[in-house]
């Protein structure tokens, strides 16, 4: 874990996250996808393959909530969940540095999200791959608007639970 001063979420800056910001990204992603308790990435992703989805190229749009030094406090993703008649839904993914966790920094970017994505023309925003395990995800997500529309049963690997459930999560915007 990175030493990291917590920071009041009043205090942070939500900015579009730059080539440059990708040293400041990939130490939060390679904590988040070794852990393995939250997302379906393989544990050994590599930074290359992390930096070309989550810097993605339009209509993607990655975003950075930072503080007044600057320093890199979490980070999400948004573009079209597929592609052709699937392109007018968004899929996000957010990822918080585990020394700033619980002080509502994920809650401004999940919220932040669902602005842009409005804002680009998407008419709402799926999760393919909650973790059930992934409680303080799913119970943001709920808070939000987000409905649980279907769950593949024991679809993630959890580390030390075993097989939990996978959710598909929606919210209209």
């Amino acid at each position: 874990m990175r030493p990291v001063t917590p920071t009041p979420t009043t205090d942070l800056d939500l900015r579009r996250a730059t080539d440059d910001d990708w040293v400041r990204i990939w130490p939060i992603l390679h904590e988040v996808t070794a852990a393995g308790d939250t997302f379906v990435y393989d544990v050994d992703t590599d930074e290359a393959t992390a930096r070309s989805w989550w810097l993605a190229p339009p209509p993607n749009q990655t975003w950075l909530a930072v503080d007044g030094d600057g320093t890199v406090l979490g980070v999400y993703i948004i573009g079209p969940n597929h592609g052709g008649p699937g392109a007018h839904i968004a899929n996000a993914s957010y990822m918080v540095d585990s020394a700033v966790r619980g002080r509502g920094i994920g809650r401004r970017l999940v919220a932040h999200s669902l602005d842009q994505a409005a804002r680009a023309g998407f008419v709402g925003v799926q999760f393919n791959a909650v973790a059930s395990s992934n409680v303080y995800a799913v119970k943001l997500y709920n808070d939000l608007g987000f409905d649980t529309i279907g769950t593949v049963p024991g679809g993630f690997r959890h580390p030390t639970q075993g097989p939990v459930d996978l959710l598909i999560m929606y919210r209209p915007l």
